[in-house]
């Protein structure tokens, strides 16, 4: 079982537009209206994997029925804390150019009871699993030091934990010492205190992440592809070019397979693969945050893996 801590949980709204000009009017050409959220996105796909998986976010009165539905539909067990608020809403709109603008909402303010709510599912879910995964933004009512704590949490149960966030949360989780982080290249440039834009760089950042005691650090980095570090060197993985649809929710697709991959006990070469070919799988489909199994597993033998750093150059942090 792997355990989902997608709190955040949102509506994702997708809208085909033919521009989007500031202070025209507009008319909708396609749209879609899914669950969404990190946690979702994550969770959705690494059922479609085919592994054992729950997920722990909000919900409200509004949407219950929407969610509990496709969380039933895409085989994740669906933990959902009630909030008296409305479930935040997200939306990317795409022009004709395929350039897509993204709107991300606030959600509401929690009271404290709902944020103890949260943390009290979280702590009675992890003891079955054997992964656990923080991701997304926390809700309002939460501190950023959250994912710190639960990250503690799951290691003294023996749990191994990936965390996939931003901004002071994530700082906070580094410091830790979480299994897995994923920072895309905004994020470590932002951990770093200066620019992260290409593999040289990246790698120096996945190698300083294990000197700080990150057993697995990933640094996503777009069209360059990602890097990961262990025990066995400093990987690179790239895909070949795809017709991309919508990207929006491509590096939750990566999080979920590189967590499936982790719970098989595949090498971190193998591992960077399955994640990569997820989330271009997603890139391919109009849906947000979602990857067809069927589709992954066409799109592994076009990802190119490649060793950055030999395993007696990298940092022999041991897993903890």
């Amino acid at each position: 079982m792997i355990t989902v801590a997608g709190f955040n949980t949102a509506i994702d709204r997708f809208i085909q537009l033919e521009a989007l000009n500031p202070g025209e009017v507009h008319r909708v050409q396609v749209e879609h209206v899914y669950p969404g959220g990190k946690g979702v996105h994550v969770a959705q796909t690494i059922a479609a994997l085919g592994e054992r998986v729950q997920l722990i976010g909000l919900v409200d009165a509004t949407h219950r029925a929407l969610i509990d539905r496709r969380m039933r539909e895409r085989g994740v067990a669906f933990h959902g804390v009630d909030v008296g608020g409305e479930l935040r809403h997200c939306l990317a709109l795409r022009d004709a150019r395929g350039t897509i603008t993204e709107i991300l909402g606030q959600g509401p303010e929690l009271l404290r009871s709902e944020c103890e709510a949260l943390l009290e599912h979280f702590r009675r879910s992890i003891d079955e699993s054997e992964l656990v995964i923080l991701c997304g933004s926390l809700p309002r009512g939460l501190t950023a030091t959250v994912y710190a704590g639960l990250v503690e949490y799951a290691r003294q149960r023996g749990k191994r934990c990936l965390v996939d966030a931003s901004g002071d949360a994530m700082r906070h989780a580094i410091d830790a010492k979480p299994f897995m982080v994923k920072p895309n290249r905004d994020e470590i440039s932002e951990w770093i205190g200066q620019p992260v834009n290409d593999l040289l760089a990246a790698e120096r950042a996945a190698v300083a992440l294990r000197e700080r005691g990150v057993a697995v650090p990933v640094v996503t980095m777009g069209e360059l592809g990602a890097v990961a570090a262990d025990e066995s060197g400093v990987w690179h993985a790239q895909g070949s070019s795809i017709r991309v649809r919508n990207s929006v929710g491509s590096g939750d697709c990566f999080l979920a397979g590189f967590a499936v991959a982790l719970k098989r006990n595949m090498p971190l070469d193998e591992a960077l693969r399955l994640a990569v070919a997820s989330g271009m799988a997603n890139a391919q489909t109009e849906e947000t945050g979602f990857a067809e199994r069927s589709s992954v597993e066409s799109l592994l033998p076009s990802v190119k893996v490649s060793r950055l750093r030999e395993p007696e150059k990298a940092h022999s942090t041991s897993p903890r």
